[in-house]
């Protein structure tokens, strides 16, 4: 029973103030960063946790890091000790097997002090746009151990009681390219953190320490107490589900296979991923914060609730079982730089899949399933300084038991910006032809699939040192109960010169076509990139003619597409394009006679 000294209304007031804390932390990264990733593309996270290391509020940022974010500062702090901590120091880490997302994230862990007494704890936790390693912008395609991934930190004082530790800043600048950018980045962590501590601190002075304490204890009861109400909506019982998810490791060509049982019973669920593939040679693997993450945020996209407080108590329903080793809990030395930006969209379409008979009104058709990790770097020809990039870009969204999917929204493990092309063209040394949505990409349905987009850019530097990590080349992104697939990746390169485009794999000879490193690119050359749209929801035949008729107006489904997926003819009447009903009746008619069911997952490359 809740503690009659809280009355549910300061408990509100207080809840929100902290997550208005992490927000307040967020403000303060994406003013003071130097980098486009954090300022524009505003991928990081920031959160707070008590005394026990227990997170207690977030801001609704970047979910893959939030969710992972409470298995690295517990792990973080668990390993520094809590009595090991003073005032005015900053801890840092990025270590994968240490609870991390994968390696370019890192993670700052900083104390709060009341009357010199423990407060809790503030993160920061941001993907680095420069990590050393193999190639800039620290996101190799085909390495295959994480040494080629970047500098690894395993939680190291950054900042000694107010002090910079410089040998640790000295190593992490001598280890990038780029040590102004990164310098520049981890001084804006580290000042979210401050910024985090002075409300923390202010918000426990107006209430007190006792008290203070007493209602986060109860706000994280209240969060579990309200999931656990979710989670037994959910018809008890076991659902599974298997399939091909990752194209390949970026070193081997050949799928990798993900598997998940859910057991529900009563408020309690467990999610055992025994029986995935062996954890590849290449950097498709997850880490053990990317699985758990990714299992929490599926849940989160379907229950009925959205505002079960940002805390610990709304993941202790639910208990993970991964296995080591594995694809999806990656074990030393084994890389895992894509698991993060591919994998968790995999693990939350995976658990969709298991869970669509359980909850149908809520499970929508996969994601277009890929952040099309794209990194460069070199020397800019305008000012002779040192420049990386990471790029990361929306996709469609499958179609919903309510509506169409999303076009061009990030990924499920981003909710982050797109970068401007202003931008990108002013800091680095592109041009952009292109950037559009990509017509015909959503899979059709009841509820069509969101589109994908198209990019092309040209190179502007004598060269460019290009890397990539996409998904979806090979294996499109699947409709549900009756939906059609999405349209799947296509990464293509023309060198100056050149009269048509190829890939990757035809023109360098990469081991696969999305997942490479290092390619040296000239002035001139151009790369074009197909985003991926998101799978249809419902049989193409249920979808009502006028939203047909919209989409093709709109230019979303071309005329030919139409007549194919939804089986309509079209006339002209009155100078506009209309559907022919007579003979869309008669086409539906012999459709339905010669109609067989095709059922399973698609692989193949799509060039």
């Amino acid at each position: 029973m809740m503690n009659n000294t809280i009355d549910p209304i300061t408990m509100t007031v207080i809840s929100n103030a902290l997550d208005t804390i992490a927000k307040e932390m967020g403000i303060v990264m994406m003013n003071t960063a130097y980098s486009p990733i954090f300022n524009e593309g505003r991928d990081f996270s920031c959160a707070l946790f008590d005394e026990n290391a227990e997170m207690i509020a977030l801001a609704e940022c970047v979910p893959a890091q939030l969710g992972a974010m409470a298995v690295t500062a517990e792990w973080t702090i668990d390993e520094i000790g809590k009595e090991n901590f003073h005032e005015g120091d900053v801890y840092l880490h990025n270590d994968p097997y240490r609870g991390g997302c994968h390696l370019p994230e890192y993670c700052t862990v900083a104390p709060a002090f009341y009357k010199g007494e423990l407060l809790g704890f503030l993160a920061t936790i941001g993907h680095m746009a420069e990590t050393g390693g193999k190639v800039p912008g620290g996101f190799p395609g085909d390495a295959v151990e994480v040494f080629q991934e970047g500098l690894r930190l395993p939680p190291v004082k950054i900042v000694d009681r107010g002090k910079d530790v410089d040998d640790i800043w000295n190593i992490i600048m001598a280890n990038v390219r780029t040590p102004r950018y990164s310098y520049g980045d981890l001084r804006a962590m580290i000042a979210a953190c401050e910024r985090g501590k002075m409300g923390f601190t202010e918000l426990v002075n107006k209430y007190g320490l006792e008290y203070f304490r007493n209602v986060v204890k109860e706000l994280k009861d209240y969060a579990e107490r309200r999931m656990r109400a979710e989670i037994d909506e959910i018809p008890d019982g076991t659902y599974k589900a298997e399939g091909y998810y990752a194209d390949n490791d970026g070193v081997v060509d050949k799928p990798f296979k993900f598997k998940v049982k859910i057991i529900v019973k009563g408020s309690q669920m467990i999610v055992d991923y025994t029986g995935s593939d062996r954890q590849a040679q290449g950097p498709i693997n997850s880490t053990y914060g990317v699985t758990q993450s990714g299992t929490w945020n599926a849940l989160l996209h379907l229950v009925r609730s959205r505002d079960i407080p940002g805390n610990i108590g709304r993941y202790r329903p639910v208990k993970t079982i991964v296995p080591p080793g594995t694809v999806v809990n990656v074990e030393y030395p084994n890389p895992s730089v894509g698991g993060n930006s591919e994998n968790h969209m995999h693990i939350v379409d995976l658990i969709f899949q298991a869970l669509k008979e359980a909850v149908p009104d809520r499970v929508p058709a996969e994601i277009g399933g890929s952040s099309i990790a794209v990194t460069y770097g070199g020397t800019h020809p305008d000012t002779g300084e040192p420049y990386t990039l990471y790029n990361s870009d929306p996709c469609g969204w499958g179609g919903r038991p309510w509506g169409d999917g999303n076009n061009c929204v990030n990924p499920y493990n981003g909710n982050c910006n797109m970068i401007p092309a202003e931008c990108l063209e002013t800091r680095f040394p592109v041009v952009y032809h292109e950037w559009c949505l990509r017509d015909d990409s959503g899979g059709a349905g009841k509820y069509r699939g969101g589109l994908g987009m198209i990019k092309t850019f040209t190179v502007t530097a004598p060269e460019m040192r290009f890397s990539s990590f996409v998904e979806r080349e090979a294996i499109a992104p699947l409709g549900i109960w009756g939906g059609k697939s999405g349209e799947k990746t296509a990464i293509l390169v023309r060198l100056a010169g050149d009269k048509k485009w190829s890939t990757f794999k035809e023109r360098f000879g990469t081991a696969c076509n999305g997942k490479f490193s290092d390619i040296k690119l000239k002035r001139g050359d151009s790369v074009r990139i197909f985003i991926p749209g998101g799978g249809g929801w419902g049989d193409p035949q249920e979808r009502p003619l006028d939203l047909i008729s919209r989409d093709v107006e709109e230019g979303f489904v071309s005329k030919e597409r139409a007549a194919k997926d939804y089986e309509v003819a079209f006339k002209i009447a009155q100078s506009k394009l209309q559907i022919d009903l007579k003979k869309t009746a008669e086409i539906r008619e012999r459709g339905r006679k010669n109609r067989k069911a095709k059922h399973g997952r698609q692989i193949g490359s799509s060039c």
